[in-house]
Formats: structure tokens, C-alpha cells, sequence
């Protein structure tokens, strides 16, 4: 877990068409959004910021209202070939700046979001459609691979027994 984006995060940040955005409003119930835009949509503006787009939506503005109540979010980005997943929590703000807007044509608002923990998560059981199950996932017939993250140096140590 790190408080700024590696190279590795900001290549699969950088790329994705999408992402998806839990929020918890004043009360403390949580939601999620899927966001989405041309690759390169979510832009990172230095080592712990990154800022996307909040585009025409179905006008409730559940994740921008949330945002205003409880600034705490959670992004999750994808990445499929090869799976690959990134974590992000922090803290967001919306704006309305008009140069931030610039940025996006079509932009309503702009989200901004201060990273606090950035982290890695498993790329297992990641289906990239509903057609293509992911290799790990177990079945009475197949018994999943070990998945490469499990060898990497960042996280010996830190596995069950069971999985190293």
C-alpha cells in the first residue's frame, strides 16, 4: 500500500476506459457508479492526484452528492489483458473551474480525487466479457493456475501459507 502512484498504476490508470466509484453519503450507506470515457479519461495531475470527468448522466447525481456529504471514496480500475487490477482510496472534490473543464469536452463537473492508499488488487476471476470466464476461476473440471502477482517480491511474506 502506497500514498503515491507507481509507474505500474499510473500505465493502467492512464489507459482505462472506465472505472468504478464508491461513495457513502451522510449517513454512511454506501453506493458504487460505474464512470467510463475515452482511454485516458481519468488523468493524473501529480503523484497522489488524479481528476476525471462527471459526464451527463441520469440527473441524480448520487456520487457527486455523495462526494459533497462524505469526501471518503474508493475507485477500482481494470485492466483485462492482462488482468490487472489498481485500488484507490482518498479523498475527492468536485469542481466546476473552468479550466479544469477545458480538459474534458462535454464535462458537467470534474472529480478530483487526493490519493491516500494505492494499492494493487488481484486480477483473478476478472471476466472481460460474459463470454470469457477467467482461467481461475475453479470449477469441479479445472483447477486455477497460480496467478503471477502471488510471485512478486512485494508481496512475500505477506500470503497465507497456502498460497506460496
Amino acid at each position: 500500500v502506497s500514498s503515491t502512484l507507481s509507474e505500474r498504476d499510473r500505465r493502467i490508470i492512464e489507459r482505462a476506459p472506465n472505472l468504478w466509484l464508491a461513495t457513502a453519503d451522510a449517513e454512511g450507506w454506501p453506493d458504487v457508479s460505474y464512470k467510463g470515457g475515452a482511454p485516458g479519461f481519468v488523468q493524473i495531475l501529480d503523484d497522489t492526484t488524479l481528476a476525471f470527468p462527471s459526464y451527463d448522466g441520469n440527473g441524480m447525481f448520487r456520487s457527486l452528492g455523495n462526494i459533497l456529504d462524505n469526501p471518503r471514496v474508493g475507485l477500482l480500475f481494470c485492466r483485462f489483458d492482462p488482468a490487472w487490477r489498481v485500488r484507490v482510496k482518498g479523498r475527492a472534490r468536485v469542481t466546476d473551474d473552468p479550466d479544469m473543464l477545458s480538459r474534458w469536452p462535454g464535462a458537467q463537473l470534474v472529480v478530483v480525487v487526493e490519493a491516500e492508499a494505492v494499492f494493487p488488487n488481484c486480477g483473478r476471476y476478472l471476466h472481460a466479457s460474459a463470454d470469457d470466464i477467467d482461467v481461475h476461476v475453479p470449477t469441479e473440471d479445472h483447477t486455477p493456475p497460480e496467478p503471477e502477482w502471488k510471485q512478486l517480491d512485494a508481496f512475500s511474506g505477506y500470503l497465507p501459507r497456502a498460497d506460496h
